[in-house]
């Protein structure tokens, strides 16, 4: 009677039980904060930016991110400072998909500077790399560092170093 009873709450337990759902968090938002040298600028120089970042995991450790950059460059042309603005989309592969994720990408990139004497626009390419470190289950620490080479018309190639930090909150 004892192995029917016990035998029977074993059952009605299984049944009655949940499936299993795997708490993979996919998604990101962040904030970062950063400093960006524009190498060979004509034009600019060198900022500090503060950057909003999105990424949303595909699969098999790639990363699909984007970066949107608010940055404050002196142009020594006008002798005052001006808005840029640089959003980005990018792939990264993540090496460890653990608590610390280093990581490998590219993205391409686009600068817009407002400036007195007409705006400058730039699309850039560039190789980034960097590490995110989970304090906890949904929330990162990291740094980044990017090397962009922008084009313009009637420009030459202008490079710009970038390295920022930041926190992230995953969904």
């Amino acid at each position: 009677m004892r192995s029917l009873l016990l035998s029977l709450a074993l059952l009605a337990a299984l049944l009655s039980a949940a499936p299993a759902h795997a708490q993979f968090a996919n998604r990101s938002l962040g904030l970062s904060a950063g400093y960006m040298n524009f190498n060979n600028t004509q034009s600019l120089s060198e900022t500090f930016f503060i950057g909003f970042d999105a990424s949303l995991y595909i699969e098999s450790g790639f990363e699909v991110v984007s970066l949107t950059k608010l940055t404050f460059p002196y142009d020594p042309i006008s002798g005052q400072r001006v808005v840029g603005i640089a959003p980005s989309l990018g792939v990264r592969y993540l090496f460890l998909e653990e608590s610390i994720r280093p990581y490998l990408g590219a993205d391409l990139s686009y600068l817009h500077v407002f400036k007195p004497a007409g705006d400058s626009n730039y699309v850039g390419l560039g190789p980034n790399a960097g590490l995110d470190f989970f304090v906890s289950d949904s929330i990162s620490l990291g740094v980044r560092a990017q090397y962009n080479f922008y084009l313009a018309l009637n420009e030459r190639v202008q490079t710009s170093l970038i390295l920022s930090g930041g926190a992230a909150v995953y969904f």
